[in-house]
């Protein structure tokens, strides 16, 4: 049995009059001639959470009045996005109605052509059921400074219908020229990168991770990630990467490789960074200490009752490294509610309104010991109702 797919038809209208004569009108519509087959036909995958389809046809017109035939049948067709466009004869071939037929996947364009010929057309419309993912696979060298990576698109049809030839295009990356059946999965190299500079960063989250980590029962690790900038200076740049799963490996100087872990990324547009999880590590300890809170500046109604007042707070967190290389650790501080900075002895980016983001380059170990660096932090929070 032949699997429901696209149907296309033309027929003038003067032939339809002509049929309609002996037939009763509570009958379907007349039947229509077939079209050729697709001329072209490309899948746009510019957005993630729907395809466009664009084919270009051939239609045959008579002088006057077509009506031209286009039926889905077993295939999910946004109706709302259908639309024609003649791409040889614009002025001379005119669009002048669409109707849709009661209870049928189906519309009639009429079309009004000055004169006999083959007009060119392209349709378009949102098809439901072909969707993509994005994988990356990344394989960094031995001293973890750069990576060579690629990107696949994995392209799985379960719309319907059959795309024997198809040109399919992404966002970024250049097009390539794939036929795909229902019910069929493709692979596809898009990206291909070597010698990505790579950035080894460690981050340490004051909200997520223990403070003090030798109080703890278990060993306290600190979260490690490759950051890849989409910048042309990297290689990259030249486009937004789409998010999809990433899988990480390192050369381990014997001509294989080391899984290192898996992580999934979210979109990163051009001029912003991609950071890849590959673990958690003890080679740098973070001790973050309050040493002193107090209310300052406080405020009383006519009872004497505080009605507001500010904390004043400062904190210390001693950082070491006891890599024989520098490294780099991303700080991650929160301070809730309305505050001022007072005294702080690091530069920092303000996230948002209370996340503060420390970008801290650390020495290499010395036979004297770690490498340490000390954050000193003075703020003040404002406003606070008891």
């Amino acid at each position: 049995m032949r699997r429901p797919s696209l149907v296309h038809r033309v027929l003038p209208s003067v032939a339809v009059c002509g049929l309609a004569m002996f037939v009763a009108p509570a009958q379907a519509r007349i039947k229509l001639v077939a079209l050729p087959e697709r001329a072209a036909t490309v899948i746009r995958l510019d957005n993630p959470n729907a395809t466009l389809i664009e084919e270009e046809r051939v239609l045959t017109l008579q002088e006057g009045l077509n009506k031209v035939d286009f039926s889905w049948n077993g295939v999910s067709i946004d109706v709302d996005s259908i639309r024609l466009l003649v791409l040889e004869h614009p002025k001379e071939t005119v669009l002048l109605n669409v109707s849709y037929p009661p209870n049928e996947q189906a519309l009639v364009w009429e079309i009004h052509s000055k004169v006999a010929r083959q007009e060119r057309v392209r349709i378009s419309y949102l098809l439901s059921n072909i969707d993509r993912l994005i994988t990356y696979k990344a394989i960094a060298d031995k001293g973890e400074t750069k990576v060579h990576m690629r990107s696949h698109l994995v392209l799985r049809n379960f719309s319907g219908e059959d795309f024997d030839s198809a040109r399919v295009l992404l966002d970024y990356g250049e097009a390539f020229d794939r036929g795909i059946r229902h019910e069929e999965t493709r692979r596809l190299l898009f990206l291909d990168r070597a010698d990505v500079p790579i950035t080894k960063v460690w981050t340490f989250d004051a909200a997520r991770i223990p403070w003090d980590p030798k109080k703890q029962n278990t060993n306290v690790g600190i979260p490690v990630r490759y950051r890849i900038e989409n910048a042309k200076d990297a290689g990259l740049g030249e486009f937004a990467l789409w998010g999809g799963k990433a899988r990480l490996f390192q050369q381990d100087g014997h001509g294989s490789t080391i899984f290192l872990g898996e992580d999934r990324s979210g979109v990163v547009p051009v001029g912003e960074r991609m950071e890849l999880y590959i673990g958690d590590s003890r080679d740098i300890v973070v001790t973050q200490r309050k040493m002193s809170s107090r209310q300052v500046n406080i405020r009383r109604n006519k009872n004497r009752k505080i009605v507001l007042y500010d904390k004043d707070e400062r904190i210390t967190a001693k950082i070491e490294n006891f890599k024989d290389t520098p490294a780099v650790l991303t700080m991650i501080q929160h301070i809730p509610g309305e505050w001022k900075m007072v005294e702080c002895n690091m530069d920092f980016e303000r996230e948002n309104a209370t996340k503060l983001r420390f970008e801290v380059t650390l020495p290499a170990r010395t036979k004297k010991g770690p490498g340490v660096k000390e954050l000193v932090m003075h703020y003040q929070q404002l406003n606070i109702r008891p």
